[in-house]
């Protein structure tokens, strides 16, 4: 790979130790992949190694090691959510102690983000891109992320450059703020492999259509046709949810960071079919094919016609939009049943920052007289206690239910679910 002078001069220690085994190590990582030079981040990093995990000793090792030396990343950044929130989401005695074997180093772990750089205790989120929490990066922007969800909405919604890179080489590119340049940080590596083209009857759910999607393509890039006779030409709030919840899908089902929706993405709409492979493969999805992914998703609960326990919403996080949006729904709907609460414990997790804001407003006591909670806890660390991932849990994220043994179900059904309380 080839290096400047300056970057030369760390790779050789003239900077130290520390950062010179940093560079190594981003250098070793662009060799892989054939890179061919180092390239500037243009925004800050978003880890996706939020908890402090016992088993991550050797990350925190090396952590300490940056704090004392007075190394931090270039840029503030932000972090995936934090694990636990007993006021919102309660556990049990063992439920906690099993939490605490899982996550028993979680504020040693937060004090160190501080101490290297992290925005601040808010900054605690996996959609880092809503403009409440200000990691939003522009289109063309290099950047260094890991998080499956982020990465596939940087990429594709707000056009930015982004591999698909592990928690530790984030964490390196940050400190060092460059990142080698290959895979979807080349014109050459954001061009569609796949044609999707979508013959459905009416919008599908995204959550179905984007794990479709990842299921067929895997890591590759698709560009999809037909998406925009029903979302329009314009990336609107309620267009920017849909496809964040769509990607989400696609990037967990698959292993998608990058896809292109025809006159609607800001690629497409630059570029057009000229993003298109010559000989991409084709694959159509209509009403049928849909059903049919729906119907091959595995149940993992014990007793299949067991209550819900708890019920999910937002993995990712739910927007600002979107929880306003869930207000009405289950007011509509218990208006309708004739019931002041949900008989199910449902929580909607957002960012800290989007629930601030939220909690400003008349919709936030609207949502607590439903008996609905908010959260800022990741749904998948909350499953990953083994003694919460024996409950049964509904969920209406694609994503939540390809990682965990949580039970999928679309919007509407989740919502005749928690109000009237079983199958």
């Amino acid at each position: 790979m080839r290096l400047t002078n300056e970057e030369q001069d760390i790779l050789n220690g003239k900077h130290g130790e520390i950062l010179q085994k940093t560079m190594e190590t981003l250098v070793r990582y662009g060799d892989m992949y054939d890179a061919e030079c180092l390239v500037s981040l243009d925004g800050p990093v978003h880890l996706v190694c939020s908890f402090g995990m016992p088993a991550l000793k050797p990350l925190s090792r090396i952590m300490k090691e940056m704090i004392d030396a007075g190394i931090r990343t270039e840029l503030p950044f932000t972090a995936d959510p934090q694990p636990i929130d007993y006021e919102n989401v309660p556990a049990t005695k063992q439920e906690q102690e099993m939490y605490h074997l899982l996550y028993g180093t979680q504020k040693e772990y937060e004090s160190m983000l501080a101490k290297l750089g992290m925005k601040n205790e808010n900054a605690y989120t996996c959609a880092c891109y809503f403009d409440e929490v200000g990691n939003t990066p522009k289109f063309g922007d290099n950047l260094a992320w890991a998080e499956s969800s982020a990465v596939v909405y940087a990429n594709s919604v707000l056009g930015a450059r982004t591999n698909r890179t592990s928690g530790v080489m984030e964490f390196f590119s940050g400190i060092i703020g460059k990142t080698p340049k290959f895979g979807f940080l080349t014109d050459e590596g954001r061009k569609a492999d796949w044609i999707i083209e979508l013959r459905t009857s009416k919008l599908p759910r995204p959550q179905i259509l984007g794990s479709a999607i990842g299921r067929k393509v895997v890591e590759k890039v698709p560009y999809v046709n037909g998406l925009e006779q029903f979302l329009g030409t314009e990336l609107t709030p309620a267009v920017k949810d849909y496809l964040k919840d769509m990607g989400a899908a696609t990037a967990s089902n698959g292993a998608v960071g990058l896809y292109h929706v025809d006159n609607l993405t800001p690629e497409s709409k630059k570029y057009g079919e000229e993003l298109i492979r010559e000989n991409a493969s084709v694959y159509v999805i209509d009403d049928a094919e849909l059903e049919r992914v729906v119907n091959s998703y595995p149940i993992l609960w014990e007793d299949l016609n067991a209550k819900p326990d708890r019920a999910f919403i937002g993995c990712p996080h739910a927007s600002f939009n979107q929880l306003k949006e869930w207000t009405e729904t289950f007011e509509q709907a218990l208006e309708k049943s004739g019931q002041e609460k949900v008989t199910v414990n449902t929580i909607i997790t957002s960012a800290p920052d989007v629930i601030a804001k939220f909690k400003e407003t008349e919709y936030y006591t609207r949502l607590m007289k439903t008996g609905v909670k908010i959260s800022h806890i990741c749904p998948l660390m909350y499953m990953s206690n083994p003694l919460c991932a024996k409950k049964p849990i509904i969920t209406n994220s694609n994503k939540l239910r390809t990682y965990s043994t949580a039970r999928y179900v679309d919007d509407q059904e989740l919502v005749n679910l928690v109000v009237k309380g079983a199958f």
